[in-house]
């Protein structure tokens, strides 16, 4: 496994990943292909904002927004920003997180921000890995202002349990999309992690930013003035194929709620993640 995925063609391989699964063809292809798609990952089609019928593609499909009230927004400080299952969930101490069993990864390198120590060291942390059957869209987990955004370019490593367990650094070294989020407890950070047949990281607040683009991929650290408000449940961004978030919650949320986390295996979105 380790020699295949080390010499393939990862960032080249999930663009024309991509490309396939948006391609729009006959209607009559869309339809089976979209049903099978849903068939094999058991994915609940009622739950779809549109019939599966109207969506042209797979990747479309895949991407899609839910009904109206189907994640009701908890009444909660903090809510889980996605249908998901919690792989990793622990204090940020000595600037370390936990990848797996015997694996770690700096802050600093993770997040690429010399601040990160001042915001997030003494916090926590927690990684949800989204799976084919999930929903794809990312939302806030909180009230608050977006500062900054920080787009890290890097590999597309594969994020399953193979891949946590044996690369070293994983989340560090795969292509990340940093969204910070000042609230009254503190910075709060959203990490949109890449992987393979990730066809891009999109922003719902800032189309420029774009993950896995053709191109030479540049580390851009982007500074919103005005700030721009969020809301929790307010929709940040999506992956076109599945991936993993790493939420960084600042001390001062560690110290009010870090014993009162609902920390179930798999997780909606806009659930409470403090009791």
């Amino acid at each position: 496994m380790s020699a295949i995925t080390r010499i393939l063609p990862k960032r080249r391989l999930s663009r024309w990943v991509g490309y396939f699964m948006h391609w729009k063809g006959p209607s009559l292809w869309a339809k089976l292909s979209i049903r099978g798609f849903a068939w094999l990952y058991n994915i609940n089609l009622d739950e779809a904002e549109k019939a599966y019928t109207e969506y042209p593609s797979i990747g479309e499909f895949f991407v899609r927004r839910l009904k109206a009230g189907i994640r009701p927004v908890a009444n909660a400080w903090a809510v889980h920003p996605a249908d998901s299952r919690i792989t990793q969930s622990a204090p940020i101490d000595n600037g370390t997180l936990i990848q797996a069993k015997g694996l770690t990864y700096r802050l600093d390198e993770f997040t690429q921000d010399p601040d990160c120590q001042k915001k997030w060291a003494g916090g926590c942390f927690l990684t949800y890995y989204l799976c084919p059957t999930d929903y794809h869209r990312v939302h806030s987990p909180v009230d608050g202002v977006i500062t900054n955004v920080r787009y890290m370019p890097g590999e597309l490593w594969p994020v399953n349990e193979w891949s946590t367990t044996n690369v070293p650094n994983l989340f560090s070294v795969n292509e990340r999309v940093l969204v910070e989020i000042e609230t009254d407890l503190g910075p709060v950070g959203v990490v949109f992690v890449g992987a393979t047949n990730v066809g891009h990281i999109v922003l719902s607040f800032d189309e420029a930013i774009k993950g896995n683009q053709k191109g030479p991929h540049i580390f851009q650290h982007k500074t919103y003035s005005p700030e721009i408000p969020v809301h929790k449940g307010s929709e940040l961004g999506m992956f076109r194929m599945g991936s993993t978030v790493v939420m960084l919650y600042p001390p001062n949320f560690r110290q009010k709620f870090g014993s009162h986390l609902d920390l179930g295996p798999v997780v909606k979105v806009n659930a409470a993640l403090v009791k």
